[in-house]
């Protein structure tokens, strides 16, 4: 019998793609003006998404506000076989992570703000066409992830800004794939890998006004680890089978990389804004990934399984411009460094060095409400193999992603 190795190989990695639209499985839809500037944004205050950005450019806010934004994902995948020539295609509905902001003060602290965040850097579903070449290692994923954070910031003098946020990761996933084991009428078996994982980190910031015009920001998000218990792994084997691969549960960990953001923004006048964030991102802590199972037998044993990933480098700018007292336009784009080394692809995060491109508007509604919408595309070609599953081909991908946020401030 044929052992299963690589059951749940992906299953964490999975847990942590962030829609497989950036480098590793990080993405940083986490605010709509940020966005609209190339997803940029770590020296200035915008309004409540900075709580993510940078929670010490927070103390510089003067404002009670609620903040809620929505940035549906639409993507898809073409993997080429190397040997075969043969293309399947990925069959993704569109996601939907979403953010949501509370900034408050105290009436008799000015200097001391409060806040509390909610996002979505997780959130996904992909399933791949039926018998493709890669149905042993994914056919599809269901993923639901959010991270809550309540935070901090005192301004420490007219011109610098601190801030600290504690953060609690949750998140769910549903991963099904085929197992290397037929029924008579050539079928395949399967098994269906379900989990909870939760885990705990902080967020902290620094912003500084070197000038009226020009001002610095450090923002450092910590490693997380997330860690599965008790999740469900149930397979669909011929009979005769099942004392194989028996129903039960399984344990793991993934860590969620370490951030460290320098950026800078520049306001040559009161209409013009620039903005650029340098990402040092700490994915080498993410070189193995690693089960437990309840239950081992000859087929299904424990797996510790390669990954691998480099830390990498990010860079993302863009700049605003306010025509009106109400109407605000953004651009920009980024690049960044793919820390997924060749003999380490997988079909959940076939990722490669890649560009892209953001626009966006923003249009206040009088003092109280306004409203801001972007637009995001990237692609990218991953060409490699990976050498447990030896699967080996291009991974050819596309995405498109447009937010709206709503904002009410008193």
């Amino acid at each position: 019998m044929r052992k299963l190795f690589a059951v749940p190989i992906a299953f964490l990695a999975l847990l942590t793609c962030e829609l497989s639209f950036s480098q590793g499985y990080q993405v940083n839809f986490q605010g709509q003006k940020q966005q609209g500037m190339g997803l940029a944004g770590t020296a200035i205050f915008m309004d409540g998404s900075s709580l993510f950005f940078n929670p010490g450019s927070v103390a510089f806010s003067n404002e009670y506000s609620i903040n809620l934004a929505v940035t549906p994902i639409s993507g898809n995948t073409l993997f080429t076989d190397s040997t075969t020539g043969q293309g399947y295609r990925s069959n993704s509905p569109v996601g939907t992570p979403f953010s949501a902001y509370g900034l408050f003060q105290l009436k008799d602290h000015a200097k001391l703000k409060l806040g509390l965040a909610a996002y979505t850097p997780f959130g996904s579903t992909i399933t791949y066409e039926d018998n493709w070449i890669g149905r042993f290692a994914l056919t599809k994923l269901q993923l639901q992830a959010i991270f809550i954070q309540p935070t901090i910031s005192y301004r420490i003098a007219d011109v610098i800004g601190i801030g600290a946020g504690f953060v609690m990761s949750t998140g769910n996933v549903i991963l099904e794939k085929d197992i290397p084991v037929q029924y008579g009428n050539g079928d395949f078996a399967s098994v269906s890998l379900s989990g909870s994982a939760m885990g705990f980190g902080y967020n902290l910031g620094i912003h500084y006004d070197l000038t009226k015009k020009l001002s610095i920001g450090l923002n450092y998000r910590s490693e997380i680890q997330m860690s599965v218990d008790d999740g469900s792994a149930t397979f669909e084997v011929p009979e005769g089978l099942d004392e194989n691969f028996p129903d039960g549960t399984f344990s793991g960990s993934l860590p969620l990389p370490k951030v460290l953001t320098l950026g800078i923004a520049y306001r040559p006048t009161e209409q013009l804004t620039f903005v650029l964030d340098i990402n040092r991102v700490g994915w080498k802590a993410y070189d193995t990934l690693a089960f437990d199972y309840e239950v081992n037998t000859s087929s299904l044993e424990d797996t510790k399984s390669p990954r691998m990933y480099e830390s990498t480098f990010a860079f993302r700018g863009g700049g605003s411009y306010t025509f009106t007292n109400n109407l605000c336009l953004r651009m920009g784009g980024g690049f960044g460094f793919s820390p997924v080394q060749n003999g380490y692809i997988t079909p959940e995060t076939p990722d490669n060095d890649r560009g892209y491109i953001t626009v966006g508007l923003g249009y206040e509604f009088g003092s109280h409400f306004s409203m801001d919408a972007t637009f995001y595309y990237t692609q990218m070609t991953r060409t490699g193999h990976n050498t447990e599953t030896g699967l080996s081909g291009t991974f050819e991908t596309k995405a498109i992603a447009g937010g709206i946020g709503l904002i009410y401030k008193w």
